[in-house]
């Protein structure tokens, strides 16, 4: 498995936790926009939420728990993690970073350990390259994200580095793979309506069976001659 497959089994293990998922169903141009207009496009709309649900998802949408340079780390980490490629966008293009911003409100018991990380990796890269992780050089935030991305590799001294960085890759893959950007990226089709072109001829002639014509003209889908027929046992 590659890197964005290993991550995808990640995310999928992780949905069925509880965790809020982006709405599938919008437009391209929407994908523009950040996470946090999604969400309160969805909490507007509807989509199953109660009343209380929504205004306690709307009050959550007003409070901002990271800084900007908190949510700027976020952002350069969880694009290392999913960087853009030639399959689909990055973790920021899917609206990641607002995700998280949400979670950690959502479920505040994200709060310490993802701040304490942010802290743990400026001041690891300061002692490193005397600069904070977002003024690094790309190989040297590379360099760092190695340190604490392989548990079995790592220092013992980075073990809350490591720890962060899990929770970080956990929060990133569930919020890319929940975004419409993951989701064409799986190619998950959802449910599709379609036609059934009814039991094969071969298959039919072996049984000596044949359709008659009022079902070949009204029930089954003859991509062959054009017409819609209807399956009639």
């Amino acid at each position: 498995m590659d890197r964005r497959e290993s991550l995808k089994a990640l995310a999928i293990g992780s949905l069925g936790a509880g965790t809020l998922l982006i709405g599938c169903d919008s437009d391209t141009k929407t994908d523009q926009k950040s996470a946090k207009d999604v969400r309160k496009n969805a909490a507007a709309e509807g989509y199953g939420r109660t009343e209380e649900e929504k205004e306690r998802d709307a009050r959550l949408m007003e409070e901002q728990f990271f800084t900007e340079a908190e949510m700027a780390t976020i952002t350069v980490l969880s694009n290392i993690i999913i960087p853009a490629d030639s399959r689909s966008g990055s973790a920021s293009d899917a609206g990641v970073p607002d995700f998280i911003e949400f979670i950690v409100k959502d479920r505040p018991e994200n709060q310490t350990p993802m701040r304490g990380g942010l802290r743990w990796l400026d001041i690891k890269s300061n002692k490193l390259f005397g600069k904070s992780f977002v003024d690094a050089s790309k190989a040297q935030q590379i360099e760092l994200v190695d340190m604490i991305a392989y548990p079995e590799n790592a220092a013992p001294e980075n073990r809350q580095g490591v720890a962060f960085f899990n929770q970080m890759r956990n929060l990133t893959a569930t919020g890319f793979f929940s975004s419409k950007i993951g989701i064409e990226d799986m190619n998950y089709m959802g449910n599709k309506p379609n036609a059934w072109d009814g039991v094969p001829e071969d298959v039919l002639k072996q049984y000596g069976l044949a359709y008659d014509e009022k079902t070949l003209a009204e029930c089954l889908k003859n991509e062959e001659r054009g017409q819609i027929m209807t399956w009639d046992s």
